[in-house]
């Protein structure tokens, strides 16, 4: 009996396993770089091709369950029309990819996202795929690029059945707190 026993290769507990998932990591710290308040310029458009419609707005960035989530609460003001939304963005360690969701005033689905970051570590890209109410199936694809510590860029792109790529959205955060 000891014999087997000594002969057994531990491996790692389920627990264990659980464990080493749930530590935050180096993606983590590059999500805690985005933290803080954030005034909001840009511009967007409704339809491929059409014109750019300025909006602006404030976030409130915050890490939240230790480290492990960046909470984003929105609010800003396009074409008249107050404007509200709540983002949460981690990294999935047992993915290995970035993921997040995203709920606005101006519909009533989840988005969901999941990509990668860049190998400087200043740029996370995602994707998620939407059914448009008008435009049909669409792969929504957002760039959020680190500019500086007190400046952050969001590019929207979305490609539908044409299968060509349209420059939605441009925003740029600048720090305030």
């Amino acid at each position: 009996m000891a014999r087997e026993s000594a002969q057994r290769i531990e491996t790692p507990s389920a627990m264990d396993i659980y464990a080493d998932l749930a530590t935050p990591g180096a993606p983590h710290k590059l999500l805690a770089r985005m933290a803080g308040t954030w005034s909001m310029k840009g511009s967007c458009r409704m339809e491929p091709g059409g014109d750019l419609i300025e909006h602006t707005g404030i976030s409130e960035q915050r890490m939240i369950l230790d480290g492990r989530f960046l909470q984003q609460d929105f609010k800003g003001e396009m074409m008249g029309i107050s404007f509200t939304g709540i983002g949460f963005t981690g990294y999935d360690n047992h993915k290995g990819k970035y993921v997040s969701t995203w709920l606005d005033s101006f519909g009533t689905g989840i988005y969901n996202f999941e990509g990668t970051g860049s190998a400087d570590g200043r740029t996370i890209t995602q994707t998620c795929s939407y059914d448009d109410p008008v435009r049909g199936p669409l792969t929504w694809r957002n760039v959020t690029r680190i500019v500086d510590d007190n400046t952050l860029e969001f590019r929207m792109y979305t490609t539908g059945s044409s299968g060509k790529e349209d420059e939605m959205a441009v925003f740029v955060y600048t720090r305030t707190a």
